[in-house]
């Protein structure tokens, strides 16, 4: 069987059971509907404010910060990684610094990201960003620094320019990385929307938790929740498949 066929057929698999037990707890089980409502509510519940024109623009405005945070973060990750990879003792200067900054919480710097920048897109986008970054840059450094020196030899026979080295050499030899850093970002940055909307704001699948929360709409709350991860297994697939295409060359061969 095709290995990708065969996880995609594994996913569903569990998918399926997690979606039994979720029935089999909220029916036969009879858990109380406040703590967990059946999934045939929440569908309900779903579909209602679709047909009320209210979910499309809670979901496309947190895809929105999720797409504009995560090409903002990889795109800056990926540049500075390249600059310490090409700047000799630049590495040494901000390396340090930089873990720094990652090891502090970013849920207690939400509220001065929202001091600084206000309560609107831009916060969001700055704190999206701020998860999204380190990843990237780990990855991309990563990648850029397993480059086989063979390579930088034969970019040196050749005369290339820096440009032609960067897009014929470098990018493409560090591309298994930059994915590693950008999958991992990609996550982070979904969850860093759903932070931002918490925090602040009237609009988004987060702030729809946050109002279902205070409003004791249970299964308003578990329909944000699932379209959530709904939302991360499509960007996890969609990164896949793009990672398949442009790393074919890198994918060992199956037994």
């Amino acid at each position: 069987m095709n290995g990708r066929l065969r996880a995609s057929l594994e996913y569903a698999a569990a998918l399926l059971l997690l979606a039994f037990a979720w029935w089999y707890a909220s029916g036969p089980m009879a858990m109380p509907h406040y703590l967990l409502p059946s999934p045939q509510s929440v569908v309900a519940t779903l579909w209602d404010l679709l047909q009320d024109g209210q979910l499309l623009p809670h979901v496309a405005f947190t895809v929105k910060n999720i797409v504009l945070g995560l090409v903002i973060g990889a795109v800056l990750g990926v540049a500075l990684a390249y600059l310490l990879f090409k700047i000799s003792g630049l590495a040494e200067v901000l390396e340090g610094p930089l873990v720094v900054l990652q090891t502090a919480p970013k849920i207690a710097l939400a509220p001065l990201i929202i001091i600084w920048f206000g309560l609107g897109l831009t916060a969001k986008i700055v704190l999206i960003v701020s998860l999204v970054f380190f990843p990237v840059f780990a990855g991309a450094l990563a990648g850029l620094r397993a480059i086989d020196s063979r390579l930088h030899d034969l970019a040196d026979l050749l005369h290339l320019s820096p440009l032609q080295r960067l897009v014929n050499i470098d990018l493409p030899a560090s591309l298994p990385g930059i994915f590693v850093g950008v999958k991992i970002g990609a996550i982070q940055a979904l969850v860093g929307a759903i932070l931002a909307e918490w925090m602040s704001g009237a609009q988004g699948l987060g702030y729809m938790m946050t109002f279902a929360t205070a409003t004791y709409k249970t299964p308003m709350l578990f329909g944000a929740v699932l379209l959530t991860a709904l939302i991360g297994m499509a960007m996890h697939a969609v990164l896949n498949e793009t990672e398949a295409r442009f790393l074919s060359w890198n994918t060992p061969d199956e037994p």
